[in-house]
């Protein structure tokens, strides 16, 4: 979030106030479900999107005063899920690296736990694309954000949202075509 200047926000009069909670609550209302959406496709299981998703509109709502455009709630909101949810991977990925690794001849409770959860050969191929490539097809064609609006959010240049686009698509397609044969 880009902050207004000291005292700016402060007044609470006009439109200069920053995002409010009307505004924000509006948002929710309307965007909840695409977030939640944005979430499961960089995410694993439902409940962990709803804690992401519950935390970026009260890390946004913490933060309304000093959001200069209010208009950009919503990419703001975006923005907040997007980096709360590699948060999330990161501190699983510290996790199992410290679990104790399983016998060699044992399948443990969390492979179990994984492929369950990866039946779906869509979101199975997204997964196994490079963190960026992922971020930028899930917000471009799945949250229908311009490259623009992509490059914006994660906060990359527009030719690397064509250059991660155009890689992560070409990804894509060989590993779905490769779930069909």
């Amino acid at each position: 979030m880009t902050a207004a200047a000291p005292g700016a926000a402060d007044s609470g009069a006009g439109t200069d106030a920053g995002t409010s909670e009307d505004l924000l609550t509006a948002t929710y209302q309307a965007h909840y479900r695409s977030l939640l959406r944005l979430a499961a496709l960089l995410l694993d299981d439902l409940s962990t999107c709803e804690d992401v998703v519950q935390e970026a509109f009260i890390r946004v709502h913490a933060a309304r005063r000093r959001v200069r455009e209010p208009e950009k709630t919503l990419a703001y909101l975006r923005q907040t899920v997007v980096n709360l949810s590699r948060s999330t991977l990161r501190r699983r990925i510290l996790g199992l690296r410290l679990l104790p690794k399983p016998m060699p001849d044992m399948a443990s409770a969390e492979e179990g736990a994984y492929d369950a959860l990866e039946r779906d050969q869509l979101k199975a191929a997204l997964k196994g694309l490079q963190r960026r490539q992922r971020e930028v097809l899930v917000l471009r064609y799945f949250v229908d954000m311009t490259e623009a609006q992509v490059a914006e959010a994660l906060g990359i240049s527009l030719g690397s949202v064509k250059a991660y686009g155009s890689r992560g698509l070409a990804a894509l397609r060989i590993q779905m075509e490769a779930g069909h044969g």
